[in-house]
């Protein structure tokens, strides 16, 4: 196996990530360092957990561990997403990141079932 960045989840997470720091800088400026910054970090923090782990994918415990937390920072960004499409959707689309979102999600997921059945250590 390659690289963290041959991985579909990894891919996403970062196309994703981008995608989420330009529309956050559509906030009004006093919500971009605050629920704005939240929402960038969480939304990195998904595609640095899953390389993270993937450098570990020697040990399929950890391995397994950092895909769960960067499936916990993907749901992380999705209810990030959540408040802001609440208190900003009128003015700033979010839906098609919602709904990315949902499936990067899942696809996590199925990578970590993946894992634990297939992984040799």
């Amino acid at each position: 196996m390659g690289s963290f960045r041959d991985l579909e989840i990894y891919q996403l997470a970062a196309e994703y990530a981008i995608e989420a720091h330009y529309l956050s800088l559509k906030l009004p400026d006093f919500e971009k360092y605050e629920q704005g910054g939240q929402f960038r970090r969480s939304t990195k923090r998904v595609k640095d957990t899953i390389a993270e782990g993937y450098g570990r994918r020697r040990y399929k415990t950890e391995f397994i561990r950092y895909l769960i937390f960067a499936h916990a920072s993907c749901d992380e960004a999705s209810s990030q997403l959540e408040t802001l499409n609440t208190l900003y959707g009128k003015e700033i689309s979010f839906s098609d990141l919602m709904k990315k979102y949902d499936v990067l999600g899942r696809k996590i997921n199925k990578y970590i079932q993946y894992v634990e059945e297939n992984w040799r250590t």
